[in-house]
């Protein structure tokens, strides 16, 4: 099983979240790319980390929203979203080769994430944008989502994700964070909920009712309180019982200039 998590999120002198530590814990890293977050030295800094453990980097492209901190649907012109998109690869793509690494996947960020769940023309731009960037490229989003299906239509290499630290709507959408309960917090709990969801066993929907998720990666959110201890207990817990966590599109092996 993959674990990820969201890096390089800070912005200048603004700190958020430990990279360090998350990084000697997952496996892939959702690596912002400026228009949410992230300043050039922080994602270099966090792909140069990445590379040296052996962590994957995903591209984690958002709306050009860093007040907002990419978290606001911004209703976009398909085409601009294509080149907004496009950009933000190639951007964290050059920094990681810089690091001697390269971005192998693509995961897009808070409200963009949410949108292409079910907007048909934002969820076709994003792919139109991945596919010209690199084609048969691997993705990640939620299960059943218009940016899933489209990627896989595409040729794209599609994967799904759960999210450890997240709670779920009856029809295995995200909660909305305004509500209550929607972030999960107590470690243990988080842990054992990973563990039924790779075990292939339900979970519980916010109103109580059983969710069954097949993931290809979970991810632990690195901006939350606690993420470090979250994300360690989570791991500790798949590879006690047995489940090796490994990248699911695995960095290539470069060496920086």
């Amino acid at each position: 099983m993959d674990v990820n998590a969201d890096l390089a999120e800070g912005f200048g002198r603004w700190e958020l979240g430990d990279d360090t530590a998350l990084l000697d814990i997952v496996s892939s890293a959702n690596v912002a790319c400026g228009f949410h977050a992230g300043d050039p030295r922080t994602l270099r800094a966090a792909c140069s980390g990445a590379a040296m453990r052996g962590v994957a980097v995903g591209a984690q492209v958002g709306y050009r929203d860093l007040a907002g901190f990419g978290r606001r649907f911004i209703d976009m012109d398909p085409a601009e979203l294509v080149d907004e998109v496009i950009y933000q690869i190639g951007a964290l793509d050059a920094l990681a080769r810089v690091a001697g690494t390269a971005v192998t996947y693509v995961k897009p960020h808070g409200a963009l994430y949410n949108t292409i769940v079910s907007h048909t023309e934002q969820a076709e731009a994003v792919v139109e944008a991945v596919r010209r960037f690199r084609p048969g490229m691997a993705v990640l989003g939620l299960a059943g989502s218009e940016w899933l299906r489209l990627a896989g239509e595409s040729g794209l290499n599609p994967h799904r994700e759960a999210f450890a630290d997240r709670a779920y709507t009856p029809e295995g959408t995200l909660v909305p964070r305004g509500r209550p309960g929607a972030v999960l917090h107590d470690p243990e709990a988080i842990a054992d909920r990973c563990l039924r969801i790779v075990r292939g066993q339900p979970i519980e929907a916010a109103d109580g009712t059983p969710l069954s998720l097949s993931p290809d990666s979970i991810c632990v959110h690195g901006d939350t309180p606690d993420a470090v201890r979250i994300a360690r207990t989570v791991r500790r817990k798949l590879t006690e019982q047995g489940t090796p966590i490994e990248p699911f599109a695995p960095p290539p092996a470069l060496v920086a200039d």
